[in-house]
């Protein structure tokens, strides 16, 4: 059955609703119904394990590594005419052209490379952006459901000795401790798993 755009964007409300009531009750009951209710969320756990902006990182990889065979192939062009060199007395008309096609070759292959790399950084910036503006209003809504004050940001990976950085990290963090009930990190990513099935449905609707 297809769906026409507005019945899967209601679909997507309903299920999306449906997990607010499931996320952080605990929360709400255990800290002092006078005084301000907390959640915490792991963002970076949730950019780095969510399917949906996993599937999109993994676009703009792919494009990296077609790039690469690309590019790969130019340094090899270049390599060429710089070997071409060679081949041609200093100062001849034909070392003088077999110079500029080299500098000219470089200077593109540069240029080249100065705009991919801008491309691909504007790719995964607005992936991010984009994703963090979602899990921003997931988590709005959410808390407004469950009437908690504030959401403040942690996260949960647990220090590695072996790895300097984890450490580092570890020690930086924001929030020493926290109660497991607190956490809305999994609401959030299941919240975002049946909007992005709904909206799937309203793609195919249009299709």
């Amino acid at each position: 059955m297809r769906l026409n755009a507005k019945t899967a964007t209601k679909l997507a409300l309903t299920l999306g609703f449906m997990v607010l009531g499931a996320v952080a009750p605990t929360a709400a009951k255990a800290q002092d119904s006078n005084g301000h209710r907390v959640a915490v969320i792991d963002v970076a756990f949730i950019f780095k394990n969510h399917p949906g902006i996993k599937s999109q990182v993994a676009a703009v990889e792919s494009d990296l590594k077609g790039y690469e065979a690309t590019l790969n192939g130019k340094r090899d062009e270049l390599k060429a005419a710089a070997e071409g060199l060679k081949t041609f007395k200093v100062g001849s008309p034909e070392y003088s052209a077999q110079e500029e096609k080299v500098a000219s070759l470089e200077s593109k292959l540069r240029l080249d490379m100065a705009r991919k790399r801008k491309e691909l950084a504007d790719a995964e910036a607005q992936i991010y952006f984009q994703n963090y503006q979602r899990i921003a209003k997931t988590v709005e809504l959410i808390a407004k459901h469950n009437k908690v004050n504030i959401v403040l940001r942690y996260n949960s990976e647990n220090m590695d000795l072996e790895k300097g950085e984890s450490v580092i990290r570890g020690v930086m963090k924001n929030i020493v401790y926290h109660d497991d009930s607190l956490d809305m990190t999994k609401g959030v990513m299941d919240y975002l798993d049946k909007v992005q099935v709904a909206n799937s449905g309203t793609g195919a609707a249009r299709q």
